[in-house]
């Protein structure tokens, strides 16, 4: 990435952040400025605690020296003591179920990426694309980058935005405060169907991947997922695997994602969620994602959560952490109780004030069990 690379005109506005707004000849000469007072150090730029429009300055122009450039959450940072020569982003895995891992990966690895991400979403120059997570998570990260490489507007502005990168709690939340939405873009866990009404109004793209893959499915709502034409997918002992030129640096050429899954045909692809979000009761195998997708469809229900307790008898049952809005907890459970299968039906249920996210906004799987157990 160098300054051909960002994609608007000259005049068109490219950033409005942090309650700056800059045009793209601005951001251009911005960058410029940014490597005369900020010369790289022997490991590169580190971006992680600028504010976000600073960030993405300091992103440019690593791009532009080509240097590494360090995009990680200054709260959890992961171990690393070296990378690749070719690197250009340093960023990290989400943190999820664990620990978040490092990884790096060149520019190529998200930019070739970006004509068919392009494609599938539709975002244009005359866009402002909303953000709504930091930059170290790298959905919100390739986002912004996708938007600058289209010649788009990247805001922190809901009431500007026509379209937005977020995980479905956010969007839910969000909507109203977005009167000129026309594009959601939603990643990090499957819409729920609460989520879904939220947005009925609206074009709803879905993609699926992982930090250490990027894209590798997307459909639009309500086409089934669909892989990518670059990349190619199989079923391992249930669990996908993929092979694809996004991949990060140092990954196997076959790279397991972790995620339960099945391949149809022509490419659809349907994800039942990570490995550690399956739960076994007596038998039967329960995707926690499912369960909560359902419990997130129900009134009064802000964003349910769902981990596997150790049972005597069956193995493991079923504990939902509930986050409540407007609903009574035994409403939730009456309601539930015609929706879900018995195996899947909470035996425990735990309302919370609040809920363990990572910093893309999914459920923090690790702390929820240490908050439950």
């Amino acid at each position: 990435m160098d300054s051909r690379e960002l994609g608007g005109g000259a005049t068109a506005p490219a950033l409005d952040l942090d309650g700056r707004t800059l045009t793209y000849a601005e951001l251009d000469r911005a960058v410029d400025h940014w490597i005369d007072r900020h010369p790289p150090g022997p490991r590169g730029y580190d971006a992680s605690t600028l504010p976000v429009a600073d960030a993405l300055i300091c992103i440019c122009a690593a791009a532009r020296l080509e240097v590494p450039v360090a995009v990680e959450d200054p709260a959890a940072r992961p171990d690393r003591s070296a990378w690749p020569s070719e690197a250009f982003l340093l960023v990290a895995t989400s943190g999820s179920t664990g620990r978040p891992r490092p990884l790096a990966r060149t520019a190529a690895s998200w930019y070739d990426s970006f004509p068919v991400f392009t494609e599938i979403t539709r975002v244009t120059p005359h866009d402002h694309v909303l953000l709504t997570g930091p930059l170290h998570a790298t959905m919100h990260l390739f986002g912004a980058l996708h938007a600058l490489w289209c010649g788009a507007c990247v805001t922190d502005d809901p009431s500007r935005a026509t379209a937005v990168h977020a995980v479905p709690s956010v969007l839910r939340e969000l909507v109203p405060r977005a009167p000129r939405l026309r594009t959601a873009i939603v990643a990090g866990i499957a819409a729920d169907p609460g989520a879904l009404a939220a947005v009925r109004h609206l074009r709803v793209v879905e993609y699926y991947g992982a930090s250490e893959v990027s894209l590798v499915a997307a459909r639009e709502v309500p086409a089934p997922l669909r892989v990518l034409p670059s990349v190619q997918t199989r079923i391992r002992d249930g669990v996908l695997h993929v092979r694809s030129p996004y991949t990060v640096l140092g990954a196997p050429e076959w790279f397991c994602v972790g995620d339960i899954a099945e391949l149809g045909a022509d490419g659809e692809l349907r994800v039942y969620g990570r490995g550690e979000a399956v739960i076994n009761v007596g038998g039967t195998t329960v995707v926690a994602e499912d369960v909560e997708r359902v419990l997130g469809g129900i009134d009064g229900v802000a964003v349910a959560a769902v981990i596997g307790s150790p049972h005597a008898v069956f193995g493991e049952t079923v504990t939902a952490a509930v986050l409540l809005d407007g609903a009574e907890i035994d409403e939730v459970r009456l309601r539930a109780r015609g929706l879900l299968t018995k195996e899947a039906m909470p035996r425990r249920w735990v309302p919370v004030r609040e809920m363990p996210t990572t910093a893309a906004g999914k459920i923090a799987r690790g702390r929820l069990k240490d908050l439950l157990v």
